[in-house]
């Protein structure tokens, strides 16, 4: 089964179109690769957190800033294809 991505932000601190633009750009690198991509509006302040299925991919506080979309991208494509290449986003 492919797997999902989620992407819980928090709507209170404006962080609606990071997320979106987020989901874009995995949604257009992982086209056929995911089943599918949710946007969940946090009830915790400050929150911005990605999971893979459930697993922890990125925590904004813990890492302490927002992730870059090729960080993002190369943390699933380690999961979903390691010997795949994201062309510039392996630079």
């Amino acid at each position: 089964m492919k797997p999902t991505i989620t992407i819980e932000y928090c709507p209170k601190c404006g962080w609606l179109l990071r997320a979106a633009w987020m989901a874009q750009e995995l949604l257009t690198t992982f086209t056929d690769d995911l089943l599918a991509l949710k946007l969940v509006p946090s009830e915790v302040a400050g929150r911005y957190i990605i999971s893979f299925n459930e697993e922890l991919l990125w925590d904004r506080k813990r890492e302490g800033r927002f992730p870059e979309p090729k960080e993002i991208k190369q943390r699933v494509r380690d999961i979903i294809d390691p010997a795949r290449s994201l062309g510039h986003s392996d630079r």
